[in-house]
């Protein structure tokens, strides 16, 4: 298996598609597949996989597919990892080409529950094994479901930024929430997680609910002008729950256009290099690191389990909310990132220290202990 390369079908599929190999800009679809001119035949089966975007959230393309390939091609299986761009029509005109080309699994993160559904239905009845990555597609029936516990993620940034607020010593802090897509179960089950920590404190008077806010396909830009709505609305906004790192650099943008950056605590997910240095900075309180290849690998040994033609048992389940059915389940554990324990990400090999401290963020890694 040789990694990069476009398999025959792959290629022809791309050039159906109008696709792109490796490294698309927003709008276009971008590939990797893997192929063996001299090899003969695989013995297992090929393997699909959806990814979602590349504007959300630079871990699709930075980590997501990097840990993906190099487990698949650890295996010695034969895959296909392609992005749709945010495109709901060339989501599922993916996923058909992939059946067609001989998929026998097929890895998704959807883009919405509907779509995702259509997918997942389509390939069952063609007896292709579906996985369901990083997002639970609710009403799906996917085969197993891989991600983290995201209710946790959530939990960790309430008691991030309940954490912030006190170390500012915010006396009855209004508190703006800037949510995640209203289509990403993600989003909803992140919500729930800072409910829970920070509903008490609303209904006991300790912090007063400011404007929210859910952000269509976690859009930054749009993000961004919708923050900026909300502090005019309520110009004496104390913290900011943002769902993840790119949401929360819209805001800090805003609050920097309005001399309030650092002074305002605001929370993030996905440990990106813009947002670890956001928190260097001062300007962002935290953000959840999701230890991805951990992920990637276990989505990874379910799915060559699944080429093989095994059923592999999975360690726990978690219950589709619209079916009621239990959706076998493979759950990692987020970790909460302050300032202090920044140099654990660089420790644990996701970011490097070459990326995140350049030019005025020398010092503040030094600072942070980051060798």
């Amino acid at each position: 298996m040789r990694k990069g390369i476009l398999s025959t079908t792959a290629a022809a599929a791309a050039l159906a598609l109008g696709l792109t190999a490796c490294g698309g800009e927003s709008g276009q679809t971008t590939t990797t597949s893997s192929a063996s001119a001299s090899a003969p035949a695989a013995a297992t089966g090929k393997i699909g996989v959806i990814l979602p975007d590349s504007k959300s959230s630079d871990r699709w393309e930075t980590a997501d597919r990097k840990y993906l390939q190099e487990a698949f091609e650890a295996a010695g299986v034969e895959y296909d990892i392609q992005n749709a761009q945010n495109d709901k029509t060339a989501f599922q005109t993916i996923a058909d080409q992939m059946i067609t080309n001989g998929a026998t699994v097929l890895m998704i993160v959807n883009l919405d529950s509907g779509t995702g559904k259509t997918v997942i239905e389509k390939a069952r009845s063609q007896g292709v094994a579906t996985i369901d990555y990083d997002r639970l597609t609710l009403g799906g029936g996917a085969a197993y479901y891989v991600s983290f516990d995201n209710t946790k993620v959530g939990q960790l940034q309430g008691e991030g930024l309940t954490k912030c607020l006190t170390d500012k010593k915010a006396d009855k802090p209004i508190v703006a929430y800037l949510n995640g897509s209203p289509t990403d179960n993600n989003a909803t089950l992140f919500k729930n997680g800072y409910d829970g920590v920070l509903k008490p404190k609303f209904d006991a008077g300790e912090y007063v609910k400011g404007p929210e806010q859910s952000v269509p396909d976690w859009d930054n830009t749009q993000a961004g002008t919708l923050f900026e709505q909300m502090l005019t609305e309520e110009p004496k906004i104390a913290g900011v729950l943002s769902a993840n790192d790119g949401l929360g650099n819209a805001a800090i943008t805003v609050l920097k256009k309005n001399n309030l950056n650092g002074k305002i605590p605001v929370t993030g997910q996905d440990a990106t290099v813009q947002g670890l240095q956001n928190i260097l900075a001062g300007d962002q309180c935290m953000t959840v690191y999701k230890a991805i290849k951990k992920e990637a690998d276990a989505a990874a040994k379910l799915a060559v389990a699944l080429a093989k033609g095994e059923k592999p048992a999975a360690a726990s389940s978690v219950e589709d909310p619209e079916t009621g059915q239990s959706v076998p389940s493979e759950l990692m554990e987020p970790q909460a990132i302050y300032f202090d324990n920044v140099k654990d990400v660089v420790a644990d090999g996701f970011v490097t220290k070459e990326e995140l401290c350049t030019g005025d963020f020398a010092d503040k890694c030094t600072e942070a202990g980051i060798q």
